[in-house]
């Protein structure tokens, strides 16, 4: 069946390519299907590859191949003394798509900019719930509600953001995907004709490229916009072919069936370097994987028990299987290359003997539990199947069953969330903007349970130090307090730290200027390919 899937696939890009046979096109060998076009209330990176990075933009923008924040549908912007209003002056004459299911009359405005934010923050807005059992991950889980206290026109191409005290992370959040800019035009558009849930399967946006179809887990297709405000992109036609399965992600490349892949297997790494038609780039990762303890179930609520199955991991044995070379131990939630990083916290030791010790010390003697295990490869977990399956060996010798479950990408992630999850969790993330702020409060805040903190841990004073670092611009004072926060999640494990990996791209020596993202999204803006 996979097979039969891979070569229908193969099917369609071919159907595409040969008709466009005169117009330059690359294909992306992505590794999942998007759950749909909106970035708003999606979290994976594939999403955000499928929408964000390619149909929209925001008011400012990560600089290729950097967390440095450059301008984007804001030309400029303007910080008050007192840190508490952030005012972005919009570019004029920023276009918006023109497809065959809508036609703009207007171009970029600072109603836009409002419609794109406040359909995520108030409950009233038509727009909060237009799809069934979504939630705003990012904008909820970062709490922004509580910092923002108004979104202000000021007039066409001038927006304020009037915030209840200083933000230091604000305007790099900004930059983030669920701060992409909707059309407000075309959402009134949709919601007079009582099609709302088409603004997530027929996305318009300003990016540099605009959607032209989808087959469901299959391709997806793009086409250059040739009004983009930043100029028209070098390649026609962009084409994802949605491969799930990195080993045939890899022998497509070989083929030259795809251009570029995300994500290979570590096992397939050398092969690919070792072509002389393949450029691999590759550099360290601002990652986390981890696994996540429900502390609100028994017995995961007792932060002894959860340091004895921390301790029964024979975590370098996983990632010397795992990630062949190519990650490193996490002692702590964020990565070595981060600043604030704490090199003084211990790292965990591998003790089966005393986790057995622990557990019955703790009343554990007989332990049945749900281990969870992603379906897909990310950079953060090349195989978190393999992964549970040596972490469900581990705790067999300390009497603990571990039962692997898994799920489709969008669903495990959807009940990863739930309230009433039953084991840990296997999960892991790519910083979004290089601040310690984007690991700590997004994953692990008492904002996000229920959206990013599969944990359900709501710690008061690691909650405290967090918000506290958030509302001073003084480095110094925030790597201090980022500092305290790093001892203060080692303290009470609510989730193993397992590994940083080191990140791989693959492609043709055809594809130019493509620069890897140190925050794991891939973005074909101003790539080219050479005939």
């Amino acid at each position: 069946m996979k097979l039969m899937k891979t070569l229908l696939a193969a099917t369609a890009v071919l159907a595409l390519a040969a008709g466009a046979a005169q117009a330059k096109q690359l294909v992306y060998c992505s590794e999942a299907s998007p759950a749909h076009f909106d970035p708003g209330p999606t979290t994976g990176g594939n999403d955000f590859d499928a929408s964000s990075r390619t149909i929209y933009n925001r008011l400012v923008e990560f600089a290729p191949g950097s967390t440095d924040v450059i301008p984007g549908l804001a030309e400029s912007w303007d910080v008050s003394e007192d840190g508490t209003e952030i005012t972005f002056h919009l570019r004029a004459g920023a276009k918006f798509h023109t497809t065959e299911y809508f036609t703009p009359t207007r171009d970029l405005n600072a109603d836009d900019v409002i419609f794109s934010f406040e359909r995520q923050w108030k409950e009233d807005n038509a727009w909060f719930a237009y799809l069934d059992g979504m939630s705003w991950d990012y904008f909820q889980g970062m709490d922004m509600p509580s910092f923002i206290k108004e979104i202000r026109k000021d007039d066409d191409l001038t927006v304020t953001f009037v915030l209840n005290e200083p933000n230091a992370p604000m305007v790099a959040n900004l930059a983030m995907d669920f701060a992409s800019i909707m059309s407000k035009e075309y959402a009134d558009k949709l919601e007079a004709d009582g099609n709302m849930a088409a603004l997530s399967t027929q996305p318009i946006g300003t990016g540099p490229f605009q959607f032209v179809d989808y087959q469901l887990d299959t391709v997806i297709r793009y086409a250059a916009f040739p009004d983009y405000w930043d100029g028209k992109q070098p390649i026609d036609d962009l084409i994802f072919a949605i491969t799930t399965d990195p080993s045939v992600r890899a022998q497509r490349l070989l083929a030259g069936e795809c251009d570029i892949m995300p994500y290979p297997a570590p096992a397939d790494i050398a092969m690919l370097q070792g072509d002389d038609n393949l450029t691999v780039m590759e550099q360290e990762g601002l990652n986390i994987g981890y696994m996540s303890y429900n502390v609100t179930e028994a017995p995961f609520d007792d932060v002894n028990v959860r340091k004895a199955l921390t301790m029964a991991i024979d975590k370098a044995a996983i990632i010397e299987a795992v990630y062949q070379g190519a990650g490193q131990d996490a002692k702590n939630l964020i990565p070595p290359t981060m600043w604030s990083y704490d090199d003084s916290i211990p790292a965990d030791v591998y003790d089966p003997e005393k986790a057995k010790q622990m557990l019955a010390d703790a009343g554990v003697t007989e332990l049945t539990t749900d281990l969870w295990a992603m379906p897909v490869s990310r950079p953060y977990n090349p195989n978190a199947q393999r992964i549970a399956e040596l972490i469900q060996a581990d705790w067999a010798a300390v009497g603990v069953t571990a039962n692997i479950v898994s799920y489709e990408w969008t669903e495990y992630r959807t009940r990863g969330k739930l309230e009433d999850r039953k084991g840990p969790f296997q999960i892991g993330w790519t910083g979004d903007n290089g601040d310690p702020d984007n690991f700590f409060a997004t994953l692990f805040s008492c904002s996000a349970i229920g959206v990013s903190n599969y944990s359900s841990w709501c710690n008061e004073e690691f909650e405290a130090v967090i918000q506290e670092a958030k509302t001073t611009s003084d480095p110094a004072k925030r790597t201090e307090l980022y500092k305290k926060a790093q001892e203060i999640f080692k303290a009470d494990e609510p989730a193993m730290t397992l590994a940083h990996s080191r990140v791989f791209m693959p492609m043709s020596n055809k594809v130019q200027n493509y620069k890897m993202s140190p925050l794991g999204t891939h973005s074909f803006v101003g790539v080219d390919i050479a005939e």
